[in-house]
């Protein structure tokens, strides 16, 4: 398993198997530089990653303008997202994204004209004329869902069918819509956050089956559960709030397991996910060129299929 290898997509794109994530780019818990950013990307391009994904609700817009002037000259596949506005306001002060644009505000918008929006407003920022995919990210409710396929979708179709993206996707760290979206719709990717890791497993039940039934890829994100699979320690968090004393726990037994037989637990987390027939690609955050090397390495390495059979 190597990190830079090309996986073919039912939409015909071929990305590396590891992707890199960019909400650290607005800042998610800790305030980064431009020059962070930029550090980052020229490692994760060196390192043979082609996949970017991003999204407006990352920094209220700031990631994408980060990682706008990085692609110039480089060779890339990237996503972005629609399901959320951006609208000026007097103050929003957002507690999770430190770097973000507090002169405006998110505005769930699941209506054609507000996906359509959506996109023209990501591109401006992204300085691009296309992205490869779009994900409807978080209808959450059952009435955002329902809007989102009545509304969002058709219009995404529309941009497919004209060439304007390449594939259609949701993202989302829940299963049941998403799995709702693949027998509804005809959806090409899943974007599924900590919902099929080393800690959580729900995406096996369903969504994963369901997925492969009718050929749709997934891409598994949120492997360390945004963070607490990587330190287990009080204050740590899990689903980006602090981690339940059950949760910190069973992670330090997990990791002791992979110390067993000699394993990264990083390592273990990041591979994890292929395992499965129908994921064809894992997508981390790095916020600094050192973490996305150290992630490339541990994609790499070998894990003993021992340490697979205990894991379960």
């Amino acid at each position: 398993m190597a990190h830079n290898s090309m996986v073919q997509l039912r939409s015909g794109v071929a990305i590396s198997q590891l992707g890199l994530g960019t909400a650290a780019f607005g800042g998610l818990y800790t305030s980064v530089t431009d020059a962070d950013v930029a550090a980052t990307m020229r490692a994760a391009f060196e390192s043979g990653i082609t996949y970017i994904d991003t999204a407006p609700h990352y920094g209220k817009g700031v990631a994408e303008r980060r990682v706008a002037p990085l692609l110039t000259g480089r060779t890339f596949h990237l996503s972005t997202k629609v399901g959320r506005l951006l609208a000026p306001c007097a103050s929003d002060v957002d507690p999770y994204f430190l770097d973000a644009d507090n002169k405006v505000e998110r505005i769930k918008d699941y209506s054609a004209a507000g996906v359509e929006r959506s996109l023209k407003e990501s591109l401006e920022r992204l300085q691009l004329d296309s992205v490869d995919f779009l994900f409807i990210h978080d209808p959450d409710l059952p009435a955002e869902a329902d809007q989102a396929i009545a509304e969002a979708y058709p219009a995404l179709e529309k941009m497919r069918n004209q060439g304007l993206i390449k594939g259609i996707g949701i993202g989302m760290n829940s299963t049941a819509t998403p799995t709702r979206f693949i027998r509804e719709t005809d959806i090409d990717l899943v974007l599924i956050a900590g919902r099929y890791s080393l800690l959580d497993r729900a995406a096996a039940e369903e969504l994963l089956p369901t997925a492969l039934a009718k050929g749709v890829d997934i891409i598994a994100a949120g492997v360390f559960n945004s963070g607490v699979f990587a330190n287990p320690v009080a204050g740590s968090t899990f689903d980006y709030d602090p981690a339940p004393t059950e949760i910190i726990e069973r992670t330090q037994r997990l990791r002791a397991l992979c110390a067993e037989f000699n394993t990264s637990p990083t390592a273990a987390a990041l591979q994890f996910p292929l395992r499965h027939p129908a994921v064809k690609a894992v997508l981390v955050g790095c916020r600094t060129a050192a973490e996305v090397i150290q992630n490339c390495e541990a994609f790499d390495s070998q894990v003993p299929e021992e340490l697979w059979a205990a894991l379960g």
